[in-house]
């Protein structure tokens, strides 16, 4: 019943789209039967892609994910770009009406119903092609100071790469990691960070695609910590199977790292959701630091989902990273993450707590990242003033 009401409502949004961008192609019928094909194509294939990533249909499964998370992003595009338009000829009209005098211009005529049909068709179009080189392209690095107060000397230029929600699954492939792996081992971290949403997935479809990880070369070894895609991908089999990779999990824990004479207490919580999998998961700050050297100048706390950052605060934390919003991914979405999210994108302030938050490494779902590009983040901590 579930899979039928969602296909039903992919119906319907295609519909919309299809009828109210139907004219662009007035005086082309061959253009109008394409485009309405691509509409039906696209309303079935959206469904069937996430229903087929569900149910392992063999190879059939990743042609199916790779054409309907295409659509995706380009059906995403066109929805979002038809509202405007809608929302941009009713204003139109409405000031045209009501101030003909001012505004006698305005009022929407056929052609101008033709032409921004067509605009609006073409930029959705530009939108995913832009969109999907960045998104396959290797993460950029991000540099970003930290200032810390009370930091001790020997942390001056302690270097933290981060690397996050990466999904690697049926279009992320052990080749893209490998291009991670390689940029981050080139930027000569002194730590990595993996904060989460590291696969989508199970052990056994990707353990070869997730391997190069092992590579990941820093004076202090790497670091992970659980997001909730990887508790839809059977977590207790992963943490296993990263630590199988010499990657440290840590799980409402901290280790210190002594970094020349000074010590650094890096802590890690499982994902926020973790509870609703296993009891046992749940996240928790304050257990994280618990028993940590009260003469450590530096505390670091790695949780996937920025909304750890309250009680992160409370447990006397310095700096949490995290990653989970992907920054929003593509236009326009990055607007909605703060409905579920206290931080989208960056550095940012809550109280005594330092968060930075990452754009993501790699993408979930459709191979589109316009207007915002994934990242590799080298964090440097630095004193404060």
């Amino acid at each position: 019943m579930g899979r039928i009401i969602f296909i039903g409502i992919s119906a319907l949004l295609h519909a919309y789209v299809g009828t109210r961008l139907a004219s662009a192609f007035t005086d082309m019928p061959w253009a109008l039967a394409a485009f309405a094909t691509l509409l039906v194509l696209s309303a079935l294939m959206i469904p069937l892609s996430l229903i087929a990533r569900r149910s392992h249909w063999g190879r059939f499964t990743e042609t199916l994910a790779w054409t309907g998370m295409l659509f995706m992003g380009l059906f995403s595009s066109l929805f979002v770009l038809a509202l405007v338009r809608d929302v941009a000829l009713l204003l139109a009209a409405a000031l045209s009406s009501l101030w003909p005098a001012w505004w006698p211009a305005l009022l929407p005529t056929p052609q101008w119903e033709t032409t921004s049909a067509q605009w609006t068709l073409a930029a959705a179009i530009v939108a995913t092609v832009i969109g999907f080189v960045s998104a396959r392209r290797t993460a950029a690095i991000v540099h970003i100071d930290i200032p810390i107060a009370g930091l001790a000397v020997e942390l001056h230029g302690f270097t933290i790469a981060q690397i996050t929600d990466i999904h690697v699954g049926h279009t992320i492939k052990a080749g893209y990691v490998h291009a991670v792996v390689e940029a981050v081992n080139r930027l000569g971290a002194d730590m990595v960070a993996i904060t989460g949403d590291l696969v989508d997935g199970s052990v056994a479809s990707l353990r070869e695609h997730v391997a190069p990880l092992r590579r990941l070369a820093s004076r202090h070894g790497t670091f992970f910590v659980t997001g909730n895609h990887e508790y839809y991908s059977g977590a207790h089999a992963w943490i296993a199977e990263l630590q199988r990779l010499d990657i440290r999990v840590l799980m409402n824990e901290h280790v210190v790292v002594q970094h020349d004479t000074a010590a650094l207490v890096v802590a890690g919580v499982t994902d926020v959701s973790a509870h609703h999998f296993d009891a046992t998961h749940r996240s928790d700050p304050h257990s994280a630091i618990a028993g940590a050297p009260p003469h450590a100048s530096m505390r670091l706390l790695l949780a996937h989902q920025p909304r750890s950052a309250a009680a992160a605060a409370d447990a006397g934390f310095d700096l949490q990273i995290s990653g989970h919003t992907h920054g929003g991914q593509f236009l326009p979405w990055n607007f909605f993450v703060k409905l579920q999210q206290p931080f989208v994108a960056g550095l940012r302030r809550l109280r005594n707590l330092w968060v930075y938050t990452s754009r993501g490494t790699g993408y979930w779902g459709p191979p589109n990242r316009f207007g915002i590009p994934s990242e590799i983040t080298l964090l440097r901590l630095v004193p404060e003033g």
